[in-house]
């Protein structure tokens, strides 16, 4: 049967598919484009299945806040590459998903993939059918909420890290400055009493090495070792670093001083975690080099 150019141009408009997908979809319905587009969607959610084990560690970090700025939605939603995570679709998708986290503050990844979005789809439909448009995998990796009877800070660097902090006590500008440092600083916690003492053991252990191996006297060890453990972990934790704006005092005498404390923090980066492909360019260079200069002999 013919299919006119205006059928093609409607399901197009409908699915944002290619010309030709539109076609062959068309053809295989014989014209009918309410199958056509169902069609296309069950084969959309078979090439987004088909993706999924492909990795994706580029993307876009998202800040939403609300109204009255006593709660904030952060969430990472990731692609393949970062020629995707400029793309209008793909930051439009983020955006809604950002909102939608937001409004529901979902308990979990799974809860955030069901809530609706304002087109009717659920975030994982819309995910999926994305994932068919564009050809790469697509995933929303994780996302906070956080809410504070105070001030609340939010800051993004780029679009590749953002950072959330609630705060008792102090002012707006204190919350955005301390989003700004844990941006920059990236603190494992908040303060020494909250590092695991698994993670204290492991500091200890080393530093207990490398003093030995300095030939120092045990009793001078031991001294050592708690020194360093303390830096060390100071290196680690929010309240025991210098304030990136003001080196000279630490977040804790920032804070004393402004009579506020920080109740929670969170931070994303895009991709931290994810094990990415290393491509060797070099070596697949010389290695054709050497395969053409076999077939030459």
């Amino acid at each position: 049967m013919s299919i006119t150019a205006e059928t093609v141009k409607q399901l197009r408009e409908r699915t944002g598919a290619g010309m030709m997908e539109c076609k062959r979809a068309l053809v295989e319905t014989n014209g009918d484009i309410e199958a056509a587009a169902e069609l296309m969607r069950k084969q959309g959610l078979a090439k987004a299945d088909k993706k999924a084990a492909r990795v994706a560690a580029e993307g876009v970090i998202v800040l939403e806040k609300s109204a009255d700025g006593r709660s904030a939605a952060m969430v990472e939603v990731n692609c393949e590459t970062d020629f995707v995570a400029r793309e209008a679709d793909f930051q439009s998708f983020s955006a809604a998903v950002a909102e939608a986290a937001l409004a529901a503050n979902p308990a979990s990844g799974e809860a955030l993939a069901a809530l609706k979005l304002a087109s009717g789809e659920t975030v994982d439909e819309r995910r999926r059918a994305l994932v068919a448009k564009i050809g790469e995998n697509i995933s929303v990796r994780r996302h906070a909420t956080l809410s504070s009877s105070g001030q609340l800070g939010a800051y993004r660097h780029g679009t590749r890290i953002g950072a959330l902090v609630a705060i008792e006590g102090g002012d707006a500008a204190l919350a955005h400055d301390l989003a700004m440092h844990v941006a920059a600083t990236n603190p494992a916690y908040l303060s020494v009493a909250d590092v695991p003492a698994d993670v204290v053991a492991k500091e200890r252990e080393i530093e207990t090495e490398k003093a030995l191996a300095e030939g120092k006297p045990a009793d001078i060890v031991a001294k050592m070792v708690e020194g360093r453990i303390r830096k060390t972990l100071n290196e680690k934790v929010l309240l025991g670093q210098p304030f990136v704006k003001d080196p000279d005092q630490t977040i804790e005498k920032l804070l004393k001083a402004a009579k506020a404390e920080v109740k929670s923090f969170q931070r994303f980066e895009v991709g931290a975690g994810i094990e990415k492909k290393q491509d060797d360019f070099v070596g697949e260079v010389m290695a054709q080099v050497k395969a053409s200069s076999g077939a030459g002999r």
